[in-house]
């Protein structure tokens, strides 16, 4: 990995939610020797690494990101000699494993909490953020991601923890010199294992402002300034980064709060990690209809696009576990719309990521009653509605519109009895439709992935070329060039009129078609179709 550091450039990320992907042994739950078994289809696929969402040991409130022990797989998913043996096994086919690191906060039931909990002056309490309060006053008015207070009040101590996300977890104090010392220990613990690296979860909350920090507005962002990429985090990044640095490993960062021009700083080849999620054209502030705005999703992904072209790294996506499935959030459900979605950004500058099922056109599910919803934090807000006096269907539609548990269903392999995931009861409903997707069905959308991926790693141009955007303004046509590539799509049902000879695109060259919804070859005024698509490439 040393010997090329920017090899993540013409590679391509695939993220496994290892409870949904593959179960080996009947119990209803995706495990580890179930990816093992799914290795040789990654590899067919065509990626590069894999990015596993947490597989430690965990009371599983938040989906695993609430770890009770961080050197230890949760039996759920196996053993850690099973984990080695995938390690083995993917690096064997040329498959490179990162891992969630998820260090801003830990379960509740981490031994480090159960000691914190026990007096002030335990040896453990400032591992943890407490303040003086009382059951009716908090330290604060901050509120968590979860909604509520972020603060929870402990009666036997007469104190508050402070937690960004859930109650069940409680974010680690890092001006502890203690807690950094046992996170670092932990971090190379794991790289000495073998993994390629990491994806940092939450990152950018782990500096805090002063609690006495005011709160100065309520809207979008407003409440959640006091913990998003707070000044003096750089001190903690940087101890990181010569962690990483000093085995090669590839990172890629969650840090909400980092705009598009900080990105680049973050991501340069100085920066802290080698790239960046954006969370800004997030599926989660849908419409009522739980549909996305294709206009408002195209200028954030200009706009991070043209903040990190001289220097920085974009990380692409258009799913992942905490989102809903895009075919039916961007597109319209059809497999034209799946495949002109996976072509707008695939070939954008960054390294793309896929979701697991993407690849085939896994779609949302059509939840019908509220013991199909799994996700805690779903099912609290179901609960709050009901008690506004919302009908039960409407409070089921209104949760579940934008909802991440519609990327948490099982995948769907086959045509199999419970899609081929499982001989067992499936531990979270399997989508109705697998008879008509799943990974055997819909081979036209997966081979298009597979061409793709094959542009970015034999094409420099696509790698590491510049990006130059066209129509910004057009509310659907999605149009670039990557320095010899011209790629446009239609992401809409209505047809798309483009006139290039109104841009600064070169009408006057020749352009070899290398893939497209239709055989047709580049003219100065296109007319796209619904979902139409086309790369070209000028000889």
């Amino acid at each position: 990995m040393k010997k090329n550091k920017n090899w993540f450039h013409s590679a391509v990320g695939y993220q496994i939610y290892p409870k949904s992907f593959k179960d080996s042994n009947g119990d209803g739950i995706g495990d580890i020797q179930g990816i093992i078994e799914k290795l040789t289809y990654l590899k067919k696929l065509g990626v590069d690494f894999i990015w596993l969402n947490p597989i430690y040991k965990s009371p599983q409130f938040d989906g695993g990101y609430d770890i009770a022990d961080y050197y230890a797989i949760d039996e759920m998913f196996g053993s850690l000699d099973d984990f080695k043996i995938l390690l083995t096994k993917a690096h064997e086919v040329g498959i490179k494993v990162i891992m969630d690191l998820v260090v801003n906060h830990t379960s509740d039931q981490h031994p480090w909490f159960l000691e914190s909990k026990k007096s002030k002056d335990n040896p453990y309490r400032d591992y943890y953020l407490w303040q003086e309060a009382t059951d009716k006053k908090m330290p604060n008015d901050w509120i968590s991601f979860f909604g509520g207070s972020a603060w929870t009040y402990d009666e036997a101590t007469r104190q508050a923890y402070f937690h960004v996300f859930a109650k069940e977890q409680p974010d680690l104090n890092w001006k502890n010199p203690k807690v950094r010392a046992e996170i670092y220990r932990m971090i190379r613990w794991w790289l000495e294992l073998g993994i390629d690296g990491f994806r940092l979860d939450a990152i950018s909350h782990i500096q805090k402002e002063p609690w006495d920090f005011k709160i100065k507005s309520w809207k979008g962002d407003g409440p959640w300034q006091p913990f998003m990429n707070v000044a003096g985090i750089e001190q903690y990044m940087d101890d990181l980064k010569k962690i990483f640095d000093e085995y090669g490993a590839l990172t890629v960062g969650e840090a909400s709060g980092v705009r598009s021009h900080q990105a680049s700083s973050w991501t340069n080849d100085s920066g802290y990690i080698n790239m960046i999620f954006e969370l800004e054209h997030n599926t989660r502030k849908p419409n009522s209809d739980g549909t996305g705005s294709i206009y408002a999703y195209k200028k954030v992904i200009m706009r991070w696009q043209e903040d990190l072209q001289a220097e920085g790294w974009n990380a692409l996506y258009l799913e992942n576990h905490d989102q809903p499935r895009s075919i039916d959030t961007f597109g319209d459900g059809s497999l034209e719309s799946a495949k002109a979605l996976a072509v707008s950004y695939m070939l954008l500058r960054g390294t793309p990521f896929i979701y697991q099922g993407q690849e085939f056109g896994m779609t949302n599910f059509p939840f019908t009653d509220s013991s199909q919803l799994r996700a805690e934090e779903v099912k609290n807000h179901y609960q709050a509605l009901l008690t506004e006096n919302l009908s039960a269907d409407d409070a089921l539609k209104k949760v579940t519109a934008g909802s991440r548990e519609h990327a948490r269903t099982p995948l769907q392999w086959s045509l199999d009895e419970n899609a081929g995931f499982t001989t067992g009861q499936s531990w979270m409903e399997i989508n109705p439709n697998f008879k008509t997707v799943n990974s055997e069905n819909l081979s036209e959308l997966t081979e298009l992935y597979q061409r793709l991926i094959q542009l970015r790693h034999d094409e420099k141009a696509i790698s590491d070329g510049s990006v130059r955007f066209h129509f910004a303004r057009h509310l659907q046509a999605f149009v670039y060039e990557r320095d010899e590539f011209l790629i446009m799509v239609n992401l809409g049902t209505k047809k798309a009129h483009l006139n290039f000879d109104t841009t600064s695109v070169s009408t006057d060259r020749n352009y070899q078609h290398i893939l497209g919804s239709a055989d047709r070859q580049f003219q100065t005024k296109m007319l796209l179709e619904a979902w139409e698509y086309h790369v070209y490439q000028k000889i």
